[in-house]
This record gives structure tokens, sequence and C-alpha cells, in this order.
């Protein structure tokens, strides 16, 4: 998630567990370690400049559940040590600090970028992928929560608005989970009508929103996409069929950056050539034909690829103009999807790779 909310989580969380004449100092705290496991973007920048590198290691060890809880075991010694608040009320402190940390990495695999929970083990990240990377709907909460706290300080009030927050905000998770529960319903029987009930599929739901979705799945040419509207949609979901360079992707397939791409996104990547270039693209965020992360990774060489070091390719995107059609997206129902209430839909597939 992105970092505002992190530090009003973390400021939540350890506010509403220290004891009330320390309800300012928790709040800072629980801010500061509610951001400190995305401090791993420093250490990396610094230790390599190969963004396959950066991007997934990061949510990694430190967001690990066997290395943070040994973190705020360390960080609340070192502050019991020193006397203050910590040695005051150290059990409340102990759970302050520890929860604070916590929170952080478990409310990151609500999204679907991934979060690697149990590192060392060799496991691919956890996603839930049931909220988008920032939801206001799910960070209001919380925010006015922590300013109503820092002006009530020790009164019995604070304590409620910060309860009332926490359980605001994690009801809303627990609502886009069962919004998800919706969505692959209807994209699992959609699918099963073309031939793709086994294909490996994810869904999303769209920026800022629960209530629109995304869904993807692979197939033997590249991948299907497809919306779903709670709100608007009835009927079978209709997907549209894009292609992938299959053969490109298993003829590098062991170039050491296009098997950790293949892990870190399970397997969700569109594989394209440009100007004899092998390009990697993470479906699991944008949309067709904008995605966040795009990776160089191979060159061809006679008729094998050759690794090259990996680049991350930014082209002009139409990502950001599409928020209007998002939004009118959201109430309204597409006439194609209408036109085929009762017969599940596959278009042609709608792009080639070379």
């Amino acid at each position: 998630m992105d970092s505002l909310t992190q530090i009003v989580l973390g400021g939540a969380v350890a506010a509403a567990i220290a004891p009330a004449p320390h309800r300012r100092a928790a709040l800072l705290a629980g801010a500061m370690l509610g951001t400190l496991p995305d401090l791993d973007a420093l250490p990396l920048a610094l230790l390599t400049d190969d963004p396959v590198a950066r991007m997934t290691w990061h949510r990694s060890a430190s967001h690990s559940l066997f290395v943070l809880p040994l973190l705020g075991w360390a960080i609340w010694a070192l502050f019991r040590r020193s006397g203050g608040r910590v040695a005051e009320s150290p059990l409340r402190w102990f759970w302050a600090i520890q929860l604070a940390l916590v929170t952080h990495p478990l409310l990151d695999a609500f999204t679907v970028y991934g979060t690697q929970l149990w590192w060392p083990l060799p496991m691919r990240s956890v996603m839930w992928s049931s909220v988008f990377i920032i939801d206001p709907l799910y960070t209001i909460w919380l925010l006015a929560a922590c300013i109503a706290a820092w002006w009530l300080r020790e009164r019995i009030a604070a304590q409620r608005v910060l309860l009332a927050g926490l359980v605001l905000s994690s009801a809303y998770l627990a609502w886009s989970l069962l919004a998800k529960v919706a969505v692959d319903r209807e994209a699992g029987r959609a699918l099963a009508a073309i031939g793709l009930a086994d294909a490996p599929r994810f869904s999303v739901p769209m920026p800022f929103n629960t209530v629109l979705w995304r869904v993807v799945a692979m197939t033997p040419q590249g991948f299907v996409e497809g919306e779903r509207s709670l709100l608007a949609d009835s009927g079978p979901m209709v997907f549209r069929g894009y292609r992938s360079n299959l053969e490109a992707l298993r003829a590098a397939q062991g170039i050491a950056a296009v098997q950790r791409l293949d892990w870190f996104n399970h397997g969700f990547q569109k594989a394209q050539v440009r100007d004899g270039v092998l390009v990697l693209s993470d479906l699991r965020m944008g949309a067709e034909p904008d995605y966040t992360f795009n990776f160089a990774v191979a060159e061809r060489d006679g008729n094998a690829w050759r690794a090259i070091p990996p680049e991350q390719l930014r082209w002009p995107w139409q990502a950001t103009r599409r928020l209007t059609a998002m939004w009118e997206r959201i109430w309204t129902q597409p006439a194609l999807a209408q036109a085929a209430a009762g017969n599940p839909v596959a278009t042609p597939a709608a792009s080639a790779s070379k």
C-alpha cells in the first residue's frame, strides 16, 4: 500500500495499544514503524542498479513474518533498557511495536504486487489482490482516527475513535474479499464457457475502488482480459484476447532475469519482441496495452536469445487518461456485454507480438 496508508495504520495500531498518557508518542512511533519495512528500497538502490533485482527483492526480508517480530523485539528491548515510556509499560509497548510492524506486510499482501511473507523460504509472494495500492476508502478512516486521537490525547474518546477507525478499515478489507469472491465466481463461469476453466487467472480491483474489477486469464496464445462492475454488470463476463510471444519466452527461459520475473509475477507476464529485444511486461499492474513494469531482458543472438543487463522501459501510455472512462465503466455496462447476455464471449486477439 501507499506510504500514507502504512503510516496511519501503524500509528493507529500503536496508539490503540499503548497507555493513554503515551498516546501521542505512540502515534509518532507507530507511524515510523509502519513505514520502516518500505525503507528496504534505500539499500537496494545502493546495492544494485538492476531493476529486476530491485523489484523482486522489495517486500522480501523487510516484510517477512520471520524477520519483523525479531526486529520488533530488538527495538522493544533497546528502548526498555533505556528507560522512559517503554520501561513504564513494557507489555503494552511490546505489542504496540510488534503489531505496528507486522500489520505493514499483512496489508501489503492484500495488493496484487505481492509480499514475501515467508522469506527466506523459497515460496512465491502472497498476493490476495483485493485492494488497489491506493484506496481512499480504506485510508480515510485511519487518517481521521489518528488526527482525532492526536487532539483528544488521553481522553477515552481518543481510544474509541482509534478502535472505530481500525474496525471500519478492517471491515472494508473484509468487503474487498467478498467482492473478489463474487467476481471470481462470475469469471470462472465465463471462462469455463469458452474452454478456459483451468487457465491460470487473477482478479484485481481497478484504481481507487473495489466495485470495478479486472480479470486476466492465461491462454495457449497469450491471455484474455475482462472487467466486472459489481454495480452495473449482469450476464456473463466478456473477455478480449491478446497475443504474447510465447515462443520467444520459452526460448529465453534459461536467462536468469526471465526466470526471476516468472517466479515473481506468478507467470502472469506478456512477452514482446521490440527491435530484436525481448520485453516482458507484468500483467498484474496496468491494463492492455499500458503496464507499469516493462523490462528488456534479452536480445536475439542468431536463433537464440542472449541475456542483457535488464532495463526498465518507459514508453508513452494512456493509463492516466483512462480514469474518466473507468469512472463511467463503474456505472455502465458496455453494449457488447449487454448484447452477449446469456452467451459468454471472448473476442479475437486484439494485438500481436512480433
